[in-house]
Order: structure tokens, then C-alpha cells, then sequence
């Protein structure tokens, strides 16, 4: 075998033993041969949510599966052709499996994504909360930019939009805002983009043409299902009413309706201004709800994230990516080393490339070992 199509072999073969160890294979096989048995007992569907819940977990994980195993399949089954081609000295059957081989490996990175996209809460809608770092008037025209382009990307990809509040900043832009996005794996491609992101610029608003850099920050978490379990007791919550502090628009009250809960032990605050006093009051529960269940997933993967600290920062608090318009153009990632040489369709929504290099990323913990996105 020739040694560029031995380095293309060896390359699928780290991908799929990757995603095996990432998938836990052995564990999620035993746990797919469960679901299957679940799914044929005729009283499963005495209760309905329970039952779609169930399903929804067996249709992601036998997905991720077939991915891996279709994977290894046409691997297993074009290495079978190229030796015995050379066996039989037929250069066509060879150069065709070649061709196979390197197409494999051409789409390797969105299969991947096909088959990371499996996580307990992947499948979920995401909350995504911006908030604008000190800076004042600059980062918070930077915070509106980034809801602006996280808004334009969910609505790209076909996902549904729902504002849960805007705070106004003082002169333009936003103090902070939380989007609930709508649609099957939201949450899965959005969780990568938790972290700082930082802007460099003329400001257009320095009368000296001076350039500026801002900061931002962005947190994603997952809309969880009213079946899980999060104990919230009453004496650990303080809900408060306060009116909009928007400029108008439709979105914003003119009564003293929106809503903010402070959970007390840990300090998480959420906010729904953008609908009846009840509403909010539910639309903020539910984000908490969210938000530690969010705290709960995150404790249970510190072990892990331990582990590849050394090699990328991951953790919250942590700047991830860098929006250069001046002195040149640039969107670089900082974890995966992926660039844009376009912002304005960066800021316009086109994220797609940045996510998929961030999900293989976390199975990696290494740029040297991502395969390429085409």
C-alpha cells in the first residue's frame, strides 16, 4: 500500500477509535440493546412523554453507532480491495479503492460530527446568555453584534428564535441578553461557544479613530425536559418584578411584569422580560432549572476536563476566539487554531466550520489531531 494512502488509513482508524472511547462503546451497545427491548413492550407508551423521551435516546444513539460502525465498514471494506488488487496486480480495482478511501476521508469530519452529536442533553434547545465585559459603550455594541450574529447563525440553520430579555446599554448595544434557541440538537452545536470573545477595531465611536478592543462573554446551556429531576426549594429563591429597561419595540413592557430569580446557594441569576408577569415567571423557573442542571453536568465532566486542561482551555471564563477588523481580517479560533478571513460573514452568522473543529476538539484535546473540516 502506498505510504499516502497508509497515513490516510491510519488517520480514519485514530478517528474512529476516538469516537469509540468517546461514545464509551461498549457501555452505549449494552445501553441501545436496553432501549430496543423498552421500545417493544406494549406498555411503554402508557405514558407518552416518557416514551418519546426514551425514544428520541434510542434514535440518537443508534445513529451515532451506524456512523461509527459505517465508518469502520468502508474502511474494512476498500483496505480488503487494495489488497487484493495488488494481489492480483489490477490497478483499477486498486486505483478505485484508493479513490474510495481518500473520499472517506474528504468527509470524515462531518460523520464525526454525526456521531458527537449523541451527548445526554445534545438534542436539547439551548439557552444563550451574552453579557458585555467592562469597556462600557464598546463592549456592549460588541455584546449586541454577538447576539446579532448568534441570532442570524439559528436562524440560518433552521432553528427557531426566542428572545428572553434584551437590558439596553445606556448610549447603544446591550448590557446582556438571553435567546432560547428551538430545534433539534441546538444545544449540541451551540455548547463550544461558552466562553470570552474578544473584538479588535476602530472604534466608531472614538472621535481619534483609535482602535479598541473589546470582550464579551457567552454562555450556553441546555433547556432541560420537565422529567428531570431538580430540587428548587422556595427558601432558596428570591423572585423580583421590575419593568424594561428597553429603548421599545414590541418586545419590551411597559408594566412591571418581567421577572428575576436569584437562586441563593449558588448565586445564578435569571431574567424573562419579554411577556405576561406568569409567563416570566415560568420562562425564568425553567431557565434555572436549566442552569443547574447545567452546574450538575459540569461537576460530574471535571475529571475530564482535567484531563486536557494542559492542552486547551475549555473551562468557563476562558477566551476562545478573536474578531480582528483592523489592522487586518480575522476570525481565529484559539482551541482548534480554525481562521476566517471574512468577519463580516462570521458576524453574519456563518459559524458552522468553527463548531464542528470545536465538537471534534473535545475529543482530541489536540489541533494536531483534528481531521479537516472541508
Amino acid at each position: 500500500m502506498r505510504a499516502e494512502i497508509q497515513s490516510i488509513v491510519d488517520e480514519i482508524k485514530q478517528s474512529v477509535g476516538l469516537l469509540r472511547r468517546h461514545l464509551d462503546w461498549d457501555k452505549s451497545l449494552a445501553r441501545l440493546k436496553e432501549l430496543n427491548a423498552k421500545a417493544e413492550d406494549p406498555e411503554l407508551w402508557n405514558d407518552p412523554d416518557q416514551a418519546q423521551k426514551l425514544m428520541r435516546e434510542r434514535q440518537h444513539l443508534e445513529k451515532s453507532i451506524n456512523t461509527i460502525q459505517s465508518i469502520q465498514s468502508e474502511l474494512d471494506d476498500q483496505v480488503g480491495l487494495i489488497e487484493l488488487g495488488e494481489e492480483e496486480g489490477d490497478e483499477g480495482v486498486v486505483a478505485e479503492a484508493e479513490a474510495a478511501l481518500q473520499t472517506l476521508h474528504k468527509d470524515l469530519g462531518k460523520r464525526q460530527i454525526d456521531a458527537l452529536l449523541s451527548g445526554e442533553m445534545d438534542s436539547a434547545n439551548a439557552f444563550v446568555e451574552i453579557h458585555a465585559g467592562a469597556g462600557g459603550t464598546e463592549s456592549q455594541d460588541w455584546a449586541s453584534m454577538l447576539l446579532r450574529m448568534y441570532t442570524r447563525w439559528a436562524e440560518q440553520s433552521g432553528y427557531k428564535v426566542e428572545v428572553q430579555y434584551v437590558n439596553d446599554g445606556e448610549e447603544a448595544g446591550i448590557k446582556g441578553a438571553s435567546i432560547l434557541v428551538r430545534g433539534e440538537n441546538a444545544y449540541g452545536w451551540l455548547k463550544t461557544e461558552s466562553g470570552v470573545h474578544r473584538l479588535v477595531r476602530i472604534s466608531p465611536y472614538d472621535s481619534q479613530a483609535r482602535r479598541h478592543t473589546s470582550f464579551s462573554s457567552v454562555w450556553v446551556y441546555p433547556e432541560i425536559d420537565d422529567n428531570v429531576e431538580i430540587e428548587i426549594q422556595d427558601k432558596d429563591i428570591r423572585i423580583d418584578t421590575f419593568r424594561s429597561s428597553g429603548a421599545g419595540g414590541q418586545h419590551v413592557n411597559t408594566t412591571d411584569s418581567a421577572v428575576r430569580i436569584t437562586h441563593m446557594p449558588t448565586g445564578i441569576v435569571v431574567t424573562s422580560s419579554e411577556k405576561s408577569q406568569h409567563q416570566n415567571r415560568a420562562n425564568a423557573m425553567k431557565a434555572l432549572r436549566a442552569r443547574l442542571y447545567d452546574v450538575e453536568m459540569k461537576k460530574r465532566q471535571e475529571s475530564i476536563q482535567e484531563q486536557h486542561e494542559a492542552k486547551s482551555e475549555i473551562g468557563w471564563g476562558h477566551q476562545i476566539r478573536s474578531y480582528v477588523l483592523q489592522p487586518y481580517q480575522l476570525v481565529k479560533d484559539l482551541r482548534t487554531g480554525v481562521e476566517n478571513t471574512s468577519p463580516d460573514a462570521v458576524l453574519g452568522g456563518d459559524l458552522t466550520a468553527f463548531m464542528e473543529a470545536s465538537l471534534i476538539h473535545q475529543i482530541t484535546g489536540s489541533e494536531g489531531e483534528v481531521a479537516d473540516i472541508e
